[in-house]
């Protein structure tokens, strides 16, 4: 490997490090925005939130264009905010509204910090970073699992995990480790200890399966991309786990920067009516704690990863999954750079 290309190799892996843009990320619970503003690091980018009046989130670079200040550190006047340093307020848009310490301030009316569009859904709220700070967001849409609330019940769940956001996705991305990691789990204890794994185009991604096993373990994973990157599973659930069939899972992994992350599970089951209420009583009750128990598995594997693990690995047939994942990123991180650079070369 040249120089050059070494180089180039590191430039986009730094970049996907960082978190590739031009979609939406889940970036907080909703109920962790409430009337104070909150301040927040997603991919490497400081960021206020705050809800207006009528309980929309706005969400703006968490800086103060006078001298820098946190405004999350501020007041909350609806539809701005004012820096608790000298009282500048800035609007939900990005723009000055008001100096109160200066008449006729020529800061007033320009636009000085960039603006994140925002958005509630299955109880998170979601930002579009774009790969521009003009650029319009993507349309975003759903699993079934999710869309559906009519036939289906979820509770969220979210963490922060010490750890790149690449290697969350990259162990969603691996049925295999099921069997292992998780083979004390009420619910992941079955299954063959070997397998020959598979991969299957869809329409926004791909499903990495167990062939000739589904329905015993955690036996498949689907990666999609529709506005977000999503990926979702079932495993299968014995009839004293309550009503509703397979346990659905939907998780999403926002970078919070390059050692650290936000993940998101929705837990799901195919239930209404009065199962709806069995469910979601159980799983408070009986199956929550379980399910915390399982995803420490994970956090802690993933916490103490080997050193450039990354660099250093010898792949074989099961992380076919996660090396289609890398090089779908790897793909979409080098257009950006181009897109970036010749914006760059244009100005």
């Amino acid at each position: 490997m040249t120089a050059t290309t070494a180089s180039s190799a590191q430039t986009l892996q730094n970049y996907l490090d960082q978190g590739l843009r031009g979609m939406w990320y889940p970036v907080l619970a909703s109920w962790e925005v409430g009337n104070n503003p909150v301040g927040i690091t997603r991919l490497e980018q400081q960021i206020v939130l705050w809800r207006d009046k009528d309980g929309a989130i706005h969400a703006l670079e968490d800086r103060c264009p006078h001298r820098g200040a946190r405004l999350s550190m501020g007041w909350n006047l609806g539809d701005r905010i004012a820096c608790w340093y000298h009282g500048v307020e800035v609007g939900g848009d990005g723009e000055v509204k008001d100096v109160p310490a200066v008449d006729r301030c020529p800061l007033v009316g320009q636009k000085c910090l960039r603006s994140y569009p925002a958005k509630e859904a299955y109880g998170a709220v979601f930002l579009y970073f774009g790969i521009t700070a003009d650029e319009e967001p993507a349309e975003l849409t759903f699993p079934k699992e999710l869309a559906d609330e009519a036939s289906y019940s979820n509770f969220l769940c979210t963490a922060s995990w010490n750890c790149n956001y690449q290697y969350a996705l990259e162990n969603v991305m691996d049925p295999m480790h099921g069997t292992y990691l998780h083979s004390s789990s009420h619910s992941m204890a079955e299954g063959d200890r070997k397998a020959d794994m598979a991969l299957e185009a869809t329409d926004s991604g791909f499903i990495f399966k167990k062939n000739g096993q589904i329905g015993v373990n955690f036996d498949w994973v689907e990666f999609g991309s529709s506005g977000a990157y999503w990926m979702r599973l079932s495993i299968p659930y014995k009839k004293r786990f309550g009503p509703g069939g397979h346990f659905w899972i939907i998780g999403m992994v926002v970078p919070e920067d390059k050692d650290h992350c936000r993940v998101f599970f929705w837990r799901i089951r195919q239930v209404k009516d009065w199962q709806r209420d069995m469910w979601r009583f159980m799983y408070r009750n009986r199956l929550e704690q379980l399910h915390w128990d399982v995803l420490e598995q994970d956090r802690i594997v993933l916490e103490n990863m080997a050193p450039n693990a990354r660099g250093q690995e010898y792949l074989y047939q099961h992380d076919v999954g996660l090396s289609r994942l890398r090089r779908m990123m790897q793909k979409e991180a080098q257009k950006q750079l181009a897109m970036l650079s010749e914006l760059e070369a244009a100005q």
